[in-house]
């Protein structure tokens, strides 16, 4: 049974699920071991997992089942009760905890499966804040449309800007903004301002001055390269949040 965190997006905002690919996930795994192992034992294997593994995807999967890297940056065990293992775990996007389980089974030589999973962050939103139910949401619409009270359906939906809270980012001129939203890339003198922590080949969003996301783009250069550089390619336009014509037109295409 799998449980937890799932970010749902709205008309125009599905334009920003893409950013949750990427996106680091954190779990709580109940495991259950297929017979009696010491705790230390338990313990110094959940170690040796920690950090760059090879994961080969289960048979089920939606990917091709070739083997490749995943990084794993914490594991926590938080209870051991006969031969059921509660621990929680960090990874990079992509892993398969049910066959993270079994991977760990295999080497404690016992043989293991997962039994239950939670989810308790995708990319910058946890259970712990701006996690409603159905029931709520229902709750929201119920007072909107009986009430015209829009109080509450505010507080549950949040603006599309929240979905990058966690991923670095660079500031536009207003006269670059449209451009961006017609596809174009990023050049140097576009930028007002940007974030540390940018690498080439990663994500960075593309902000107005307002805070208001224009696009997810794909770094081209790193926070260093790009303020010590006066032209050039700063980050590639992947894909378009903002509608164009949000701002006006200052460029001139070419014939």
């Amino acid at each position: 049974m799998v449980t937890g965190v799932l970010p749902v997006a709205l008309e125009e905002a599905t334009k920003a699920l893409p950013v949750f690919l990427h996106s680091g996930k954190e779990y709580v795994c109940l495991m259950q071991l297929h017979r009696d192992v010491p705790e230390e034992n338990v313990r110094e294997i959940l170690e040796e997992f920690t950090g760059e593994i090879f994961q080969k995807p289960p048979v089920r999967a939606s990917v091709k089942r070739t083997v490749r890297k995943r990084m794993i940056y914490r594991i926590s065990l938080l209870e051991i009760e006969d031969r059921k293992i509660l621990f929680k775990v960090a990874c990079q996007a992509g892993t398969y905890i049910r066959k993270l389980c079994a991977d760990i089974g295999e080497a404690l030589g016992c043989g293991a499966h997962m039994r239950e999973l939670r989810r308790i962050r995708t990319g910058p939103f946890t259970e712990y804040e701006h996690n409603y139910t159905l029931q709520e949401l229902q709750e929201a619409k119920r007072r909107l449309t009986e009430e015209n009270d829009e109080q509450m359906l505010r507080i549950i939906v949040r603006p599309v800007e929240e979905a990058f809270k966690h991923i670095p980012k660079i500031y536009i001129r207003d006269s670059a903004v449209d451009a961006i939203c017609h596809g174009a890339e990023l050049a140097i003198p576009g930028i007002v301002r940007l974030e540390t922590g940018i690498e080439p080949k990663e994500p960075v969003a593309i902000m107005t001055l307002k805070g208001e996301v224009v696009a997810l783009g794909e770094a081209a250069m790193s926070t260093e390269k790009i303020v010590e550089a006066d032209r050039g390619i700063a980050a590639k336009t992947r894909r378009v949040i903002m509608t164009p014509g949000t701002y006006p037109r200052e460029w001139k295409s070419r014939r």
